[in-house]
């Protein structure tokens, strides 16, 4: 897998971007990948989950912005999908989330184009993720603290095949007083008095995440859709409930080469049945577990890297100091 963020800040009022995950070496366009997803709450978007629920298919890279640029981003997607394909009958449905960044980014001046999207997937590499403040996460806010892009992975034992799961999310959701560490309330601590919440006055849970979850573990679509339904709880062990204007959608791939041909109508030389391998559902209850403390350990990450930003209109959001975090942690009897 490689991921490829490209970062807005411009002046003082574009906090933005993009960030796009290519889940394989190969076009995933020709050689798909099994999927599966869920819905916590719908009050958001991540295109092209139909096709998802319908084929059980990953057909395209995914690719993260906010709110109003989804259908540009989605629009260089389908370039990017078909590129090189000019000679064939090929189509897209690019799998494209969004959170809304409206509070510290100008979101109505559509200011993310085709080209970042080129340059996300240009950039895209194998290395460690970028994560709090950049690309699509630029301009988020997480449980009041300054949110974005956060990544963790966890590894299941040998006995159940020693296969690993990572997670990215893209964090824009929750509220102060809810937040939980480690089992640890720490938002009841580090209230607005002590660091500002820019969304105080809005809506208690008003936002969204996007969870993208993938393993190299052999699963049929059916599996992939129940790990990510895990990945809910992830979001619920820091104190996020799928509030009613939350858009909460999660998405989970396994990047195991099954040798499936596409999807579309078959031709002659293509195979009538393929064989292909599964995990045995008696192994796959670790990789729940992996997928939960994952997802945690990602949000909390985000929240870690993210720097305090300031943006339009002066809307300022703070970055969760780690020094803080443990102090609030160490009171409740919580630890790192």
């Amino acid at each position: 897998m490689r991921v490829g963020s490209v970062t807005l800040y411009e002046g003082e009022d574009v906090r933005t971007g993009v960030t796009v995950i290519l889940p394989s070496e190969a076009d995933v366009g020709a050689e798909q990948l099994f999927a599966g997803c869920h819905t916590l709450n719908g009050n958001g978007e991540l295109t092209g989950l139909e096709w998802v629920r319908e084929s059980g298919r990953l057909t395209t890279p995914i690719a993260l912005t906010n709110t109003h640029s989804v259908g540009v981003v989605r629009d260089a997607m389908v370039a990017y999908s078909v590129r090189g394909r000019e000679d064939e009958l090929s189509w897209a449905l690019p799998v494209v989330g969004e959170t809304w960044d409206g509070m510290l980014n100008d979101i109505n001046g559509f200011h993310v184009r085709a080209e970042h999207v080129d340059e996300a997937i240009a950039k895209a590499s194998g290395g460690p993720v970028e994560e709090g403040a950049v690309g699509s996460g630029t301009g988020m806010i997480c449980h009041g603290f300054k949110g974005g892009i956060g990544t963790a992975s966890r590894t299941v034992g040998a006995n159940d095949g020693g296969y690993t799961v990572g997670v990215l999310v893209q964090a824009n959701h929750g509220w102060r007083e809810r937040l939980t560490v480690a089992g640890a309330p720490v938002g009841r601590l580090i209230g607005h008095d002590v660091v500002p919440d820019p969304t105080e006055a809005t809506e208690p849970g008003a936002g969204s995440i996007i969870v993208i979850v993938a393993t190299d573990a052999p699963l049929l679509p059916h599996q992939c859709r129940r790990l990510a339904q895990r990945a809910s709880l992830g979001i619920a062990r820091t104190g996020g409930a799928g509030e009613h204007s939350s858009g909460d959608i999660l998405l989970a791939f396994s990047t195991a080469d099954q040798h499936l041909p596409p999807s579309e109508i078959a031709d002659e030389s293509e195979p009538v049945t393929v064989p292909i391998t599964m995990l045995v559902d008696s192994h796959i209850s670790p990789l729940y577990h992996a997928t939960v403390e994952a997802t945690e350990a990602a949000i909390v990450n985000c929240l870690l890297a993210a720097e305090t930003t300031t943006g339009r209109g002066g809307a300022t959001a703070y970055g969760l100091e780690p020094e803080r975090l443990l102090e609030a942690m160490k009171r409740f009897g919580g630890t790192a």
